[in-house]
């Protein structure tokens, strides 16, 4: 990408489009393409296809995408899966049209089965059965990365499909029945702390191990393999065979460790100064035993993330007091 390419960055205002919007600003890159929810639909087609048509953006980061916790996926199997899969063929399909010359399209660790070999490798894709918690939004986001290997494979695209860990930082989604569970436990701790309250529930058992990166890692990360020389982007595009067929062109993102709930928990008690005791409310889902990406394929390209999990929990506990004054 030159610095003046002109680049589009669907879901501009989400915790990772966001950052990707930080990053691209930071590093030079003047020439964005931005359009908030109430001026583009990205679930119409036709309103998609104008869009394409009349701006034509070189780049598209694709980060536009109905997203939340096992409550919300829980909830909303419906809505997972239509919003998603529409907003995936929409701009897929009119980046083809139009030219755009590459892609690349944010997918979830949840697409790996729920029982997954770990750490998580590209290959264990469509491996086994998945969690059945978020079984539709996985299954969406699924059909987004063969949608971008069949385009590739069909029309010669150059769509990359990356694979983020459990995301967290500024602009995160803080509301306790839909949320992601770090976001959540924070909200939880500064509202138990608040309210002097001698205890706080969290979902589930506390058991599953998890892993996390900050927002501006995964945005950096996202940039860099968006700026490979084309010798290093076509390779990731022709991945290594998998039984008789090709893998997709498929990345995973994360930083290669994980802890369980319980550690997360108390680590965010203590970074919120909350000195009561936690509640594990056992009817709530545990979800996925373990979710620890194999990480081994971009750390070989030379990224690396630079924020550790503490200084990023404190990163976004400040923004949580800055910005969020109606749950505060």
């Amino acid at each position: 990408m030159k610095l003046d390419s002109r680049i589009y960055v669907a879901g501009h205002r989400g915790l990772v489009g966001s950052a990707i919007i930080h990053v691209l600003e930071k590093n030079g890159y003047t020439n964005l393409v931005l359009r908030s929810h109430r001026e583009l639909e990205l679930t119409e087609q036709d309103a998609v296809r104008s869009f394409f048509e009349t701006e034509k953006p070189e780049y598209v980061f694709m980060a536009a995408a109905k997203v939340g916790g096992i409550g919300a996926n829980s909830a909303y199997p419906a809505e997972f899966i239509y919003d998603n899969l529409a907003v995936q063929q929409n701009v897929i399909h009119q980046a083809w049209r139009t030219g755009v010359k590459r892609l690349l399209f944010l997918g979830s660790s949840c697409i790996y089965p729920r029982d997954c070999q770990q750490p998580m490798k590209e290959e264990y894709l469509l491996t086994g059965p998945l969690e059945i918690t978020n079984r539709s939004y996985a299954v969406a986001k699924i059909a987004g990365i063969e949608m971008c290997s069949a385009y590739n494979k069909q029309y010669g695209t150059r769509y990359l499909s990356v694979m983020p860990t459990n995301l967290f930082g500024p602009r995160d989604n803080y509301d306790l029945e839909n949320s992601h569970v770090l976001p959540a436990l924070i909200r939880k701790m500064h509202e138990a702390k608040m309210q002097k309250a001698m205890k706080a529930v969290v979902w589930g058992s506390g058991a599953p191990r998890r892993e996390f990166l900050y927002s501006e890692d995964m945005a950096e990360a996202c940039v860099f393999l968006m700026k490979l020389p084309e010798d290093k982007f076509s390779a990731l595009l022709n991945s290594s065979p998998v039984t008789a067929n090709n893998s997709p062109p498929l990345v995973n993102i994360g930083c290669g460790e994980d802890i369980t709930i319980k550690e997360l928990a108390n680590m965010v008690r203590q970074i919120i100064g909350f000195t009561g005791e936690i509640e594990w409310d056992l009817t709530r889902p545990d979800g996925t035993p373990r979710k620890l990406m194999d990480v081994e394929k971009i750390f070989s390209l030379g990224w690396r993330p630079r924020i550790s999990l503490i200084d990023g929990i404190k990163k976004a506990y400040a923004d949580f007091l800055r910005n969020y004054p109606e749950i505060i």
